[in-house]
């Protein structure tokens, strides 16, 4: 059974994260920076810094939320256009004034869309990029696939998740602080507990490391690799197609 932001709703896994989303993305970006003291923005700098050899000029950006890792995969390597989905309209509001405000808007582009069943040819991108979205799919599997079938032969992926570290005692204050501390600042600063509450359940469900690695290569991508940050509590996974 997969997990849901919302237990007593009926609506499947892509329908009650899109709600979760549009429910907090007006708070969404300070949250980030205050339950993570700002080392996301570390994070998503040195996931990029994964793609800086092939020098894409094509870029998806899944699960773009309100546009951070676009925006950074813009200021770093300066493609020609990237283009962002989410199936969220209020994340991707609260994007596109950081994106105008920026004056990116010729640059990067953000449009509703599923990332289980993109709109796009196959082989068009030269990378593709997740920051803390595979959890949310509905179907990782498939999630996985059209990922690989979007992505041009040589292309790069580089996905940034939520992982689990695994040594004590940080394992055992990581666990603390994802169950007790999180939501309830969550909560108070979003007013949405549930939101919180489902960051991590998610995690602990997600299958990160190898097993991760694992279903990249059923996907498809070959010499996949994984780089654990902050002492595993984020990983980068990368692949070739």
């Amino acid at each position: 059974m997969s997990v849901v932001p919302y237990k007593n709703s009926e609506a499947g896994k892509k329908v009650q994260v899109a709600e979760m989303f549009n429910n907090i993305s007006g708070k969404y970006d300070l949250l980030n920076r205050v339950l993570s003291a700002g080392i996301d923005i570390r994070w998503r700098k040195k996931t990029i810094k994964q793609l800086a050899a092939n020098k894409p000029q094509f870029v998806l950006d899944i699960a773009t939320g309100t546009g951070d890792l676009a925006i950074t995969t813009y200021n770093m390597l300066k493609p020609a256009k990237i283009i962002g989905v989410d199936i969220s309209a209020g994340m991707l509001d609260v994007g596109r004034n950081k994106i105008k405000n920026l004056g990116l808007d010729t640059s990067i582009t953000l449009e509703l869309g599923d990332s289980e069943n993109l709109r796009f040819d196959s082989n068009t991108f030269d990378a593709v990029t997740v920051a803390f979205g595979v959890r949310n799919f509905e179907n990782l599997e498939k999630g996985l696939s059209e990922l690989y079938r979007v992505t041009k032969p040589g292309g790069k992926i580089a996905i940034l998740e939520f992982s689990k570290p695994q040594t004590f005692p940080l394992n055992f204050l990581y666990n603390f602080y994802f169950k007790y501390i999180l939501p309830l600042i969550g909560k108070m600063v979003s007013k949405d507990m549930s939101a919180y509450s489902y960051l991590p359940e998610s995690v602990e469900k997600f299958p990160f490391g190898n097993a991760f690695l694992e279903k990249l290569g059923n996907a498809g991508f070959k010499n996949t690799q994984w780089k654990k940050l902050t002492f595993g509590i984020s990983s980068i996974y990368i692949g070739i197609k």
